[in-house]
């Protein structure tokens, strides 16, 4: 009988023991979660905080009004025979400028904007896209492009520059 109480005390404690190690897995997993949203909130406190000295962080030149950004969307996409072969340049244009009100009038005219962007990227050799210096003079003929056009359509050239933010060459 002695060897049956040894029996039954095992069980007895088997049973148990899977009801502690349950209380004890909630616990673990209800710290664990705990730690995750403390550690979730003093990223975004750090981030809040870090934003405000930013904002507060005076002009680099006072004088100077901060950039506005026209992306033209969607993408420019031209096409090219080059030594016998289809290629096609792919470019994403911003248009970058710092007053408000003239940048809002470039949206009225945006049609011919992109007509003339089209016009200069299709007229150009493709071979010399692929320096980085033939893509710079590309970038500086765009801009004078744009700033006389719209020195003819709106009386003053608004933009500062021209901005190439994605190119593809295939």
């Amino acid at each position: 009988m002695a060897k049956q109480s040894r029996d039954e005390e095992p069980t007895a404690e088997a049973a148990e023991v899977p009801g502690k190690s349950k209380k004890k897995l909630l616990i673990l997993v209800g710290v664990g979660l705990l730690a995750v949203l403390l550690s979730a909130g003093g990223v975004t406190y750090m981030l809040m905080s870090g934003g405000e000295e930013v904002a507060e962080a005076e002009p680099a030149e006072p004088g100077r009004a901060g950039a506005l950004y026209q992306p033209l969307d969607p993408a420019f996409v031209v096409n090219y025979t080059h030594e016998g072969r289809k290629r096609y340049l792919q470019v994403n244009v911003v248009l970058m400028g710092r007053d408000s009100e003239g940048m809002a009038s470039v949206a009225a005219h945006m049609p011919l904007l992109r007509n003339e962007l089209v016009l200069l990227f299709s007229s150009e050799e493709f071979q010399t896209l692929f320096s980085p210096e033939g893509k710079e003079a590309l970038r500086e003929r765009a801009t004078l492009a744009v700033k006389a056009l719209l020195e003819k359509e709106v009386g003053d050239p608004v933009i500062e520059s021209v901005l190439f933010t994605n190119i593809v060459l295939q």
